[in-house]
């Protein structure tokens, strides 16, 4: 064998023994427990054969603490790119087979440089967060190349979309990184997030607490309100990103990706002339009025385990991508409190980001009141939807369906604050506040000193009400567009981007608002 061959059968076997990352039987553990490898699930994720490797050779530096004897392949995290769906994306799949994947100084390197490759290039950065946590054996060069990802991903975001898929356990000050990303996609069985994991809580603290309930799915994905969707497994969650990518452009600088669709774009839905209850204060569901006038009925919601007096995510319009926003009066009659405003408001954001077109429905008492919500700062939080509404540029679709009423009004998006269009169903009741409390202020006095106080209310009551809780008064003024039957929005929303399709925004030069945090 010659000299050449013998390079090459060398390299031959470096790279395989790389690409074995943790070898045969740690991810034969990785099986056992319901988990794909690192390489199976970016196998999983391309289309097949696109996926090209970037850093397989790169290797940690450090000689402390046996680590000069201690080989990670690969430094325990593999970064690449390929399509997914024919469209191109960039991955960082952390490999716990791999030193726990624990992220070092070139571990960071590999991260940091394949989310600035994605950025330069205009292209979606997948994470597949998986890793033990900080490699303590490195000390300061760890903890500044964590620095370097939090840059880097910062300076990406709202250039190209950032999803991060926590498919293993995320402690420590790694777990920063998945919840700084657009979405966040959390595996429901072996997907743990944290700012310090159970033992480390005892020591500082005192708190005894399991890891399950401490980080796992029902921590994030119901109360903190950090994680998007959850997944069964692997698969599940690499489906579900898949899916996601299908709505987003590939980065700022494009529209989110048309479909055909053989769903009429003016099809008329009766049901919706019937589906509001004749008490105003009768739930219903939104959820319905959204799935019967998107393409074919679909809608891929987001957070749907936190604020649920709100509904956010994605659906489609004669094939084209939109943002939907609404109130959920099944849940605390769909009032907007601090967690609805951050959940609402950040999407508004990422979908302005994005040239996502947006769309609002409608039906809210109001902003939440009460010492418990002042305190904790409603008007902070509230004021976030303020900013994101007006900030933004895509185009603005209101359908008010029934309560539109004081701060809710433009919270969820009125021509004030910035619609293009906005549209009444005839249940529609916009006013500032309702008949109830407008009578209790403004008639108080004649009230109290009336024979019959409650038949003097309940005249007044009804006087404000057929006054002002309707949408006429606001079509009056120009502040609704238009009134329209609600088996008419499919087609009236469709009209409604056709027209918007090429809307532009000139505004002074800043650098950005000085928004509520």
């Amino acid at each position: 064998m010659g000299k050449t061959q013998e390079s090459i059968e060398a390299y031959k076997a470096k790279r395989e023994k790389i690409k074995q990352m943790g070898g045969s039987k740690a991810i034969e553990k990785r099986h056992e427990a319901g988990q794909l490898s690192a390489r199976e699930r970016v196998d999983y994720f391309f289309d097949p054969g696109t996926f090209t490797e970037i850093g397989l050779f790169v290797k940690h530096r450090t000689t402390n603490f046996g680590m000069d004897k201690r080989e990670v392949p690969a430094e325990g995290v593999i970064t690449g790119y390929g399509n997914v769906n024919g469209r191109p994306v960039v991955v960082i799949a952390e490999d716990y087979t791999a030193m726990a994947g624990t992220f070092g100084e070139y571990h960071g390197k590999k991260f940091t440089r394949a989310l600035e490759f994605a950025k330069d290039m205009g292209w979606p950065c997948i994470s597949m967060n998986d890793s033990g946590g900080a490699r303590l054996q490195e000390g300061m060069d760890t903890l500044e190349a964590y620095g370097w990802l939090f840059r880097s991903q910062i300076l990406a975001s709202g250039i190209v979309p950032q999803i991060s898929l926590l498919m293993g356990p995320c402690l420590g000050g790694q777990a920063y990184h998945p919840v700084m990303q657009d979405f966040l996609i959390q595996c429901r069985h072996t997907g743990f997030m944290g700012i310090a994991g159970p033992a480390f809580v005892k020591t500082q603290t005192g708190e005894e607490i399991s890891l399950e309930e401490l980080s796992g799915w029902k921590a994030h994905a119901m109360k903190s309100g950090q994680t998007h969707l959850v997944a069964e497994n692997d698969q599940e969650a690499l489906d579900m990103c898949k899916h996601l990518l299908s709505f987003l452009p590939l980065n700022n600088n494009e529209d989110p990706p048309p479909i055909e669709t053989n769903d009429d774009p003016v099809r008329i839905v009766p049901e919706l002339d019937t589906i509001i209850p004749d008490n105003p204060a009768q739930p219903f569901n939104m959820l319905g009025v959204i799935t019967s006038v998107t393409d074919d009925g679909h809608f891929f919601e987001l957070f749907k385990d936190y604020a649920r007096n709100c509904i956010i995510g994605f659906s489609r319009f004669n094939g084209r991508p939109v943002g939907i926003v609404a109130n959920q009066p099944t849940y605390i009659g769909g009032v907007i409190d601090i967690d609805a405003s951050d959940k609402m408001a950040r999407f508004i954001r990422f979908c302005d980001l994005f040239n996502i077109p947006l769309i609002s429905f409608q039906d809210c008492p109001g902003y939440m009141i009460g010492s418990e919500q002042d305190w904790k700062g409603i008007l902070r939080h509230g004021a976030k939807l303020l900013f994101a509404w007006a900030d933004a540029t895509v185009p603005l679709i209101s359908i008010i369906v029934r309560k539109s009423y004081a701060g809710a009004h433009y919270g969820m998006l009125d021509k004030s604050i910035g619609a293009d269009l906005v549209f009444a169903w005839p249940t529609a009741q916009v006013t500032i506040v309702g008949a109830a409390t407008a009578t209790s202020v403004i008639f108080a006095k004649e009230i109290k000193e009336s024979e019959n106080p409650k038949e003097v209310r309940d005249k007044r009551i009804q006087e404000y009400g057929e006054l002002y809780e309707n949408p006429y008064q606001g079509a009056e003024r120009g502040y609704i567009d238009d009134i329209i039957m609600p088996s008419d929005t499919r087609k009236i929303i469709n009209r409604a981007l056709d027209i918007l399709e090429n809307k532009t925004v000139a505004r002074p030069w800043r650098k950005y608002s000085n928004i509520n945090l």
